[in-house]
């Protein structure tokens, strides 16, 4: 039995799943979400907690078993609480600024670049140097995050460039040069 797979995902207040077919809907105080899962495994709610499981030991059925627990545990957090994802800038000169909905990244090349967030994601701007990116579904706030980290992605030699909040960044030793032996 999947470990992940057979822990029941406790339903929060103000949270309603419906379940029609292969095609679950969770609404909730941040707003709805919509997915469609692998017909074989059976969803069911009982108590308060959702309950995933399969038909069979066969070996997609286990591999799905994982996955379909951990997405649908996402949805319910996700329309609960939401998620963020938050960047930092690293650099002289470099910085961002909100400009109506799309977010103006000035990182160093010769133009301005500019980002539109797909819609059920907000990105905000915190000072010149913090992005903060938020929305109810993980895989397209983790998306976002990760297509705006892209742009300057940290340099190993300075450090320079857009980071996750946290995340350290491995500096390379630079050039060592000649050592003092004069010929």
């Amino acid at each position: 039995m999947s470990r992940i797979g057979k822990m029941p995902i406790p339903l929060p207040k103000g949270v309603e799943i419906s379940i029609k077919g292969s095609e679950v809907t969770a609404k909730g105080p941040q707003g709805e979400l919509s997915r469609s899962f692998d017909p074989a495994l059976s969803i069911s709610v009982n108590d308060d907690n959702i309950i995933v499981s399969r038909p069979s030991d066969n070996r997609i059925h286990r591999s799905l078993h994982g996955l379909t627990r951990s997405l649908l545990a996402n949805m319910v957090e996700g329309v609960s609480k939401g998620f963020r994802k938050e960047l930092e800038i690293v650099g002289v000169g470099y910085r961002a600024q909100k400009v109506e909905d799309k977010v103006v990244l000035q990182l160093g090349y010769s133009h301005p670049v500019e980002v539109l967030p797909p819609p059920g994601v907000s990105v905000e701007v915190v000072g010149t140097n913090r992005i903060i990116v938020q929305g109810i579904d993980k895989e397209l706030v983790g998306d976002v995050a990760a297509k705006v980290r892209a742009i300057r992605p940290p340099d190993s030699y300075k450090g320079k460039g857009m980071r996750y909040a946290g995340e350290r960044v491995r500096l390379k030793p630079g050039k060592s040069g000649k050592i003092g032996t004069r010929r």
